[in-house]
């Protein structure tokens, strides 16, 4: 045991002195990434782009369809790796990383949340949100238990015995939410997941969600096409055109001020941000 004396207590920071000032420390950064595909014509899904998420942030990602989101995802997510760049999670790059070790930092560190909920129909709510940790291994009880504080977080304890099917849309994407918490990732990965649900519905979801970025520091990546939601829901958007990263900053700036005429444009198209 260390000595608590006088020595030990002058070398101690100053628990008052002010701190410096700084960005918060990134959970994901992508450092002049490039995804390109192989074909009769080689095609480009995502041309030198980097990207910091920090640690408890929400940042936002918009673009048409075919502007490198999905691509960006993969990546981010661990599914796939680029033809060029750095990808790091936590500081550690993932281009040394053999498949089964990337495999475990995507299971440990990384939730999915999809636009349709991908729930196995045969399995309750309980055994749907369980079933990430039975696969891990864990005892029957602990995973009964993990699963029913889950539901319990996301407000469905009634529900724990339904099937997907006698659930709602909305319950359907609770469940989803709680099964990917499942293993406490530090970061989530939301792919349009309030698309296919009512005004009223996404509402309650983005609550959801805000929630736990608050009270337990999750970062996570939003795709969405729903310029008001991005408005209300995240820190930073980043705006993706044709694999370019054609524009990011903090919301604000960037949705009230754009600087990048395809930014400019896209906001004109879309009657939804106001």
């Amino acid at each position: 045991m260390r000595s608590a004396g006088p020595a030990a207590v002058s070398s101690a920071p100053d628990a008052s002195a002010p701190r410096p000032a700084g960005p918060p420390p990134a959970i994901i950064e992508l450092d002049e990434v490039t995804r390109q595909f192989a074909g009769k014509r080689d095609v480009v899904a995502l041309d030198a782009v980097s990207l910091t998420i920090p640690r408890g942030e929400m940042v936002s990602i918009i673009g048409p369809s075919g502007s490198g989101k999905s691509t960006l995802l993969n990546l981010v997510g661990g599914l796939d790796r680029p033809t060029s760049g750095r990808v790091s999670i936590d500081g550690e790059g993932l281009a040394g990383l053999g498949d089964d070790q990337l495999t475990r930092v995507r299971r440990d560190k990384i939730g999915f949340i999809f636009q349709f909920f991908n729930l196995l129909p045969t399995l309750s709510s309980l055994e749907n949100v369980g079933l990430p940790l039975h696969l891990r291994g864990w005892p029957r009880k602990k995973v009964e238990e993990r699963a029913r504080e889950l539901l319990s977080l996301v407000k469905l304890e009634p529900r724990t015995h339904h099937l997907p099917d006698e659930l709602s849309g909305g319950e359907r994407q609770r469940v989803a939410i709680a099964r990917a918490l499942a293993a406490e990732p530090d970061l989530l990965v939301c792919d349009e997941i309030t698309s296919a649900l009512d005004v009223s519905v996404q509402g309650s979801i983005v609550a959801l969600l805000e929630n736990l970025r608050k009270t337990r520091q999750i970062s996570m990546l939003f795709v969405t096409h729903n310029l008001a939601l991005v408005r209300s829901i995240a820190a930073r958007v980043q705006v993706l055109n044709a694999g370019a990263l054609v524009e990011s900053g903090f919301v604000v700036e960037v949705l009230d001020t754009p600087k990048a005429e395809y930014t400019k444009r896209l906001l004109s198209a879309s009657p939804a941000v106001d």
